[in-house]
């Protein structure tokens, strides 16, 4: 299957080097001449625009850094290239109201379009072991699968259009909420003179056991190997936790949603990130909790 993948960053260079690994023909494009020739390297082929990318391709791949950005590319590029019945798949976490309004209008074209946000960090998306979660219609989902299947562990059917943003959101505001909450207990443990790896022993096993706190332990030394132990670079940027909760502050408006916790972590990352100059892991926010 011939394949446009039009955003090469951080996560997309992964994903679509897993795609050419399955066998596509994926058609690469991004704006960074660097991250258009690792695609190269990994076995894509090389596209001078995203017109030219989406131009004879089956289906389009988009992660791409906000809602707006999917909107021009989709205007700009796709709609006019793409033939009809053409599956569109946007992996970007973006805004619940632009994934809906971009699947409407791709509908509109005659095209097959779902939203299917992704969950893993770079990591996953390096080892194709990412989560993905759709949203569309039962044809878009049967169609998505196959290719979605090729860069991921788990492919999660989550609804209608705008279901995968909303439910990227909503997880990512519960893992910001408790990222918080592991780094202020692992603080106070610490400042009450508990040894942190007895500390983790414990709570590991007991009731306030959680993913931030068992799988990514924001202390060094302590649990699995965090990006804690490489000085909070690499994983999950903060300024990319800060995007998520901003996203899911103004889905919660829209639906008149009471949401305290996450918008207090939303508060305490805006701060976090605005005086954080190292663009560290979300984690590294124990830092400021720590006193």
């Amino acid at each position: 299957m011939k394949i446009a993948f039009i955003g090469l960053g951080n996560m997309g260079g992964g994903m679509a080097a897993n795609l050419a690994k399955a066998g596509h023909e994926v058609r690469a494009f991004d704006l960074s001449e660097d991250a258009l020739a690792r695609a190269v390297e990994a076995g894509c082929v090389r596209a001078a625009s995203a017109a030219e990318a989406v131009t004879g391709a089956e289906a389009v791949v988009t992660m791409l850094p906000a809602g707006k950005h999917v909107a021009s590319v989709y205007e700009a590029d796709v709609f006019p290239n793409a033939a009809p019945g053409t599956l569109l798949l946007d992996c970007s976490t973006i805004d619940v109201a632009t994934a809906r309004s971009n699947i409407e209008a791709a509908t509109a074209k005659g095209l097959v379009a779902v939203d299917a946000p992704v969950s893993g960090g770079i990591a996953a998306a390096n080892a194709g072991t990412l989560t993905f979660m759709v949203g569309g219609t039962d044809e878009g989902f049967a169609r998505a699968e196959s290719i979605l299947a090729k860069m991921g562990k788990a492919v999660i059917h989550a609804g209608d259009a705008g279901a995968g943003q909303g439910a990227k959101i909503c997880n990512n505001m519960l893992l910001g909420a408790s990222m918080v909450a592991t780094c202020e207990t692992l603080a106070l443990a610490q400042k009450l003179g508990l040894d942190p790896q007895k500390f983790f022993d414990i709570a590991s096993v007991s009731s306030g056991q959680c993913w931030s706190l068992t799988s990514y332990a924001p202390l060094p030394g302590v649990g699995p190997t965090t990006p804690a132990d490489n000085d909070y670079k690499g994983g999950f940027a903060a300024a990319l936790m800060l995007k998520d909760l901003r996203l899911a502050m103004e889905a919660a408006a829209s639906v008149d949603a009471d949401v305290p916790m996450g918008t207090k972590a939303r508060e305490l990352y805006e701060a976090f990130v605005e005086a954080d100059k190292d663009g560290r892991d979300f984690s590294a926010i124990i830092k400021a909790l720590q006193g």
